[in-house]
């Protein structure tokens, strides 16, 4: 009788009643995934992030494709400035209106028409620029745009639909979208000049449009991970219950979405200073790289903080987020007033925004938990109005700093911003009650 072969070795039949033994070594263990591998091994997870974020690219692209191009074309930075500001106004009135109606209908039935009404609000700005049509067709034309869906609030939405059951995984899902958001909005502006720059003025918003396009009919086309519209049952008929109360009726949603506007005017005045204050220095290109790190270090912190699992609930650790936000924030300040060093404030932003993607992934969860079933879209599109409201206003104020006082006192305008987030954060008692 043969022996038996040593244990960790493979058998492979040679003859009928022969066996050779042949050793391979020791077996290599594999290492078990980590929360974004386990969260990515689910069907079809993968199919509709990566479609979702060829749609979110151009977010970042539109304005700053916009801008170059009608102030190229007609010679007119406030003629640029002002149609871009109608469209965010549009935007802060559409975008909740839109929302609602995905959430009622489906993501697939809503976002795929109103993306094509955005892209042809966006064509029509493009043609209108190209053939020096007057003034007022370019406030009309990019006012269309205001159609186009919150890409990020549906990824969002699928994610909570997926892993309502598991809300250690769904944080890690947040964290992933909100790296996602500054990934794309590092990489956008980017993108947009370059093409804008080395091919022709137009090219920036052409290219988006193809991008968000393609990027939502791949995202609508995803459809066993959509979540179930509201308006409808699991089988296709019209529900006879009333439709769940407005977000903005929930508790402590107010004092969330005022806290957005801080946020918002905290982003909105750092890249305006910033751009003075690279201008200031002599090297206004520069001024997208040093956002770009500001971006890139948010990237990177919010990837960490998804493969953290706390012990505390999200309304404890919010205040400390902020508070966070706030302390580094006084960094770029200090580097600017301290060093004048355009190197340093480099350095400055690139911690500084470490602290700006858990603070925006609390926010988020918050958000969601506080958002009535079934209108989950329109709650963090709200969020996300508050937030675009609070960047034109902190654009506007970081501006009037700069021209009334000086690019280095500007950086007192995030940091005020941020301190405000703070006290609502601190003193609105509704934030910090858990959500039933």
């Amino acid at each position: 009788m043969p022996q038996q072969p040593a244990r960790g070795t493979r058998l492979f039949t040679v003859t009928a009643d022969t066996l050779v033994a042949v050793d391979f070594g020791p077996r290599t263990k594999r290492r078990p995934p980590g929360p974004y591998g386990r969260l990515f091994a689910r069907p079809g997870t993968r199919a509709f992030t990566l479609a979702n974020l060829l749609a979110r690219l151009p977010m970042g692209m539109f304005s700053v494709s916009a801008v170059v191009m009608i102030a190229g074309t007609r010679g007119s930075y406030a003629l640029a400035g002002a149609v871009t500001a109608t469209g965010l106004a549009a935007t802060a009135l559409v975008a909740p209106w839109t929302a609602r109606l995905v959430d009622r209908y489906g993501q697939a039935r809503v976002a795929v028409p109103a993306t094509l009404v955005a892209a042809l609000g966006s064509l029509a700005l493009l043609l209108c620029v190209r053939y020096d049509a007057p003034a007022w067709t370019l406030f009309a034309a990019y006012a269309a745009t205001a159609t186009t869906p919150n890409t990020g609030g549906m990824s969002r939405a699928r994610w909570a639909h997926l892993l309502d059951s598991d809300p250690d995984a769904l944080h890690t899902a947040n964290s992933f979208e909100q790296a996602a958001d500054e990934l794309c909005f590092m990489l956008g502006p980017v993108l947009a000049a370059f093409l804008c720059g080395a091919f022709f003025p137009e090219a920036g918003t052409l290219v988006g449009v193809v991008l968000l396009v393609t990027g939502v009919l791949a995202f609508a086309a995803q459809r066993s991970t959509e979540p179930p519209p509201s308006g409808r049952t699991t089988t296709g008929a019209t529900t006879t219950t009333p439709p769940a109360p407005s977000p903005l009726r929930s508790p402590g949603m107010p004092p969330l979405l005022a806290v957005c506007l801080a946020l918002g005017a905290v982003f909105g005045s750092t890249e305006v200073v910033t751009i003075a204050f690279a201008d200031a220095q002599g090297h206004r290109t520069a001024a997208g790289v040093v956002l770009a790190l500001q971006a890139g270090g948010s990237c990177a912190a919010g990837l960490l903080y998804g493969r953290v699992r706390f012990a505390g609930a999200a309304e404890d650790r919010y205040p400390w987020c902020v508070a966070a936000m706030t302390a580094l924030l006084v960094l770029p300040l200090l580097a600017a007033s301290l060093t004048g060093s355009l190197l340093l404030l480099s350095a400055a932003l690139l911690v500084a925004g470490m602290a700006t993607a858990p603070t925006m992934i609390t926010n988020m969860t918050l958000v969601q938990r506080r958002t009535p079933d079934g209108r989950l879209n329109e709650g963090m599109t709200l969020a996300v109005t508050a937030l675009l409201g609070g960047i034109a206003c902190g654009s506007a104020a970081g501006g009037w700093a700069v021209e009334h006082l000086t690019p280095t006192a500007g950086y007192g305008v995030p940091v005020t911003a941020a301190a405000v987030a703070l006290l609502i954060a601190l003193a609105w008692p509704g934030i910090r009650t858990a959500a039933a």
